[in-house]
């Protein structure tokens, strides 16, 4: 794992462009703390700072191709590197390093473009062909690493984190109102969209090239698919020869994300996922196993008993780390600054502080459980949508909508203790029952409340949003031919996998402690397979994650096994108040005059949203994501803000 930058364009004088590289890979020294790189070449440069996991010897970055006329620096792992090499060694080609690095510079004089279609990791790659003057940007098939892109100063910027785009643009740092509009809705801006004026992220699965005569080509070399609802054809007999398939499938990828000269630990959250991981670790593979996780004080959402009992299962070496509402909130500006981006929860947070025990003791990489839920339909959001279609068929049921009451048991203020609530929360959006986004209209409904504390001015500039309407021109066409089960995937996919999950709670938690996350879930093989299973082997009637629990049967606790979901939380506006007393940084960022000064929020509205949270009487869903969005976007606001500049309205670009 390892952090990249670089540009492309003329406008960059020779001596300078040294000083401009330095410039940008300081800034992302957290995921390279293991020394830097850097390629100069008329027009193009390239820097890295590495984080050492492959060849720790001869590993450095940025590598060239044996004759020099290709140059490459990589984020991340390419997993299967060893069968790649063979292949190519056979081929003719020599190599000099044992890195996975050096294969990629190889497939491309081999494959060209399509390069990208032979691996199997998680990256995000900056390659120039010298001989060609061109510059191939790619990223990962799920969009586990991250890159952004700019132009400007008559040049194309790149890298892993927007710090480093501003460390080489100045003063070009403001917030853009659409994006910030899609964050506290959407809870992240939709590919390629950011919450940052003029930058764009590289969409997971794509392919950016730019050639020597300034023509550029953005291309889609992978995505999720579905079979067409109406194709019934199936490569098993049954769901447990699917199973079978799927667990051999599962301790191939995980053998694979083992490889690493450095030990490798795993995160034990106490549910199927993470368990079932760490238990293929202990039981397929001989590599010794340290396991990490994360307990609670409030009950609510602790998990420890779960995973005291899986690690006792396990026989592993085990830390646990406890976190206090009190921590999460001092450490969340520095989780902002990771992020980059505006949240609507606080759950990353106690992610990076595990991530620091995690680097305390020794490790630089851990194995996941994340993705599971989006591959094999574990989220409450997909069992609420189902029975919101079975609810639609028969509107005026009463029965019907009590199925409701089987979900969000784990929640203290379930939107479905109350049939009267639930009738109205889950009745949101059922005429949208036709659209592919019809499973997530309540949650997006919700989270949009926190629209109305916008500025008046900033408001107007985004009176035409419509979130339905921005995910649908960004879907393609064929969903409306898959399962409602797929949709609703598909699009959990687009949105909230690799915009946030990935994001804020993966790659920047983990990162910023200089810690690489692996999700064997999200082997791009495993998800080609389990989008092929029927709908209903992954949820069964109103049971999840049915053909996964098959295939993790006899290797996990009765208990675990058959353990009903329970996502992963924490503390929200609960955090930044002790005692009725807001944390300092807290205090001036509800300031009342300093929110009028820089034009973002309405200060009346926020300052009413306050003094509830002050009181402890923030209890729902709407008011706690309104909260942490406001306060992480006034942060946000003033990281890359110049001395003197914190609390203008020019840091919100308007145009």
């Amino acid at each position: 794992m390892c952090g990249l930058a670089g540009y492309l364009g003329s406008g960059i004088a020779a001596q300078d462009a040294r000083a401009v590289l330095a410039s940008m890979i300081t800034t992302l020294a957290h995921r390279g703390p293991d020394g830097y790189g850097f390629h100069v070449d008329e027009g193009v440069g390239l820097a890295h700072a590495r984080l050492a996991i492959i060849d720790l010897a001869t590993g450095a970055q940025p590598m060239a191709s044996p004759d020099a006329r290709v140059w490459t620096v990589f984020n991340g792992e390419i997993f299967n590197f060893i069968e790649l090499r063979a292949r190519l060694e056979a081929q003719g080609h020599e190599f000099h390093t044992r890195s996975d690095t050096e294969v990629i510079v190889h497939l491309y004089q081999h494959h060209g473009d399509a390069f990208v279609d032979h691996l199997n990791g998680q990256f995000s790659i900056a390659l120039w062909d010298g001989a060609r003057r061109r510059l191939v940007l790619a990223r990962d098939r799920l969009g586990i690493r991250p890159l952004y892109y700019t132009r400007a100063r008559g040049a194309l910027w790149f890298a892993s984190e927007v710090k480093a785009l501003f460390a080489a643009l100045p003063g070009h740092a403001r917030l853009d109102p659409m994006g910030l509009a899609q964050a506290l809705t959407l809870w992240a801006p939709m590919d390629p969209d950011t919450v940052w004026h003029g930058v764009s992220t590289l969409p997971p699965g794509h392919m950016l090239a730019v050639e020597a005569d300034g023509r550029e080509r953005l291309h889609r070399y992978w995505d999720w698919s579905f079979p067409d609802a109406c194709d019934t054809a199936r490569p098993w007999r049954d769901i447990d020869q699917a199973a079978g398939e799927l667990r051999e499938r599962l301790v191939d990828a995980v053998r694979l994300q083992l490889r690493a000269d450095v030990p490798v630990g795993a995160y034990l959250s106490g549910g199927l996922d993470s368990s079932g991981i760490a238990a293929l670790v202990r039981t397929a593979t001989s590599t010794p196993l340290r396991t990490f996780s994360v307990a609670f004080a409030q009950r609510e959402f602790d998990e420890s008993p779960h995973q005291q009992a899986m690690f006792r299962h396990l026989g592993t070496d085990h830390t646990t780390l406890q976190v206090a509402a009190g921590d999460i909130g001092q450490a969340f500006p520095r989780f902002i600054a990771h992020a980059e981006t505006p949240v609507l929860r606080t759950a990353g947070v106690p992610l990076m502080r595990l991530a620091d025990e995690v680097r305390r003791q020794g490790y630089r990489v851990v194995l996941t459980g994340e993705g599971a839920d989006e591959v094999f339909a574990g989220y409450d959001l997909f069992k609420e949508a189902k029975v919101r279609r079975f609810w639609a068929r028969q509107p005026h049921s009463a029965v019907r909508p009590r199925l409701l009451g089987r979900l969000y048991g784990y929640l203290a203020t379930s939107p479905a203790s109350s049939p009267a609530f639930a009738a109205e929360f889950f009745g949101q959006g059922m005429q949208h029952i036709d659209r592919p986004v019809f499973a997530h209209v309540p949650r997006w409904t919700t989270s949009a409340r926190a629209l109305r504390f916008l500025a008046p001015d900033l408001r107007a500039a985004v009176a035409g949003f419509d979130p339905l309407a921005l995910v649908e021109s960004r879907l393609p066409a064929r969903v409306m031919r898959w399962a409602p089960l797929a949709r609703d995937q598909y699009v959990e996919a687009k949105t909230l996998l690799a915009g946030y999950l990935l994001a804020s709670q993966g790659d920047r938690a983990a990162m910023a402690a200089s810690i690489e996350g692996r999700y064997p879930f999200l082997d791009h093989t495993l998800v080609e397979f389990a989008n092929r299973l029927p709908p209903q082997w992954k949820l069964h009637g109103l049971s999840e994650k049915h053909v996964l629990r098959k295939a993790l049967a006899g290797l996990l606790p009765a208990d675990i096994l058959r353990r009903t979901k329970q996502p992963y939380r924490a503390p929200d506006s609960d955090c930044f108040f002790v005692d009725g007393q807001p944390l300092d940084y807290v205090a001036e960022a509800f300031d009342p005059d300093a929110i009028r000064a820089d034009g973002m929020f309405d200060a009346a509205a926020v300052s009413r949203l306050y003094a509830k949270a002050r009181a402890g009487k923030a209890a729902s869903f709407a008011d706690n994501q309104a909260f942490v969005g406001i306060l992480s976007a006034r942060l946000l606001q003033g990281i890359h803000a110049p001395a003197g500049r914190r609390h203008e309205a020019a840091g919100i670009a308007l145009a």
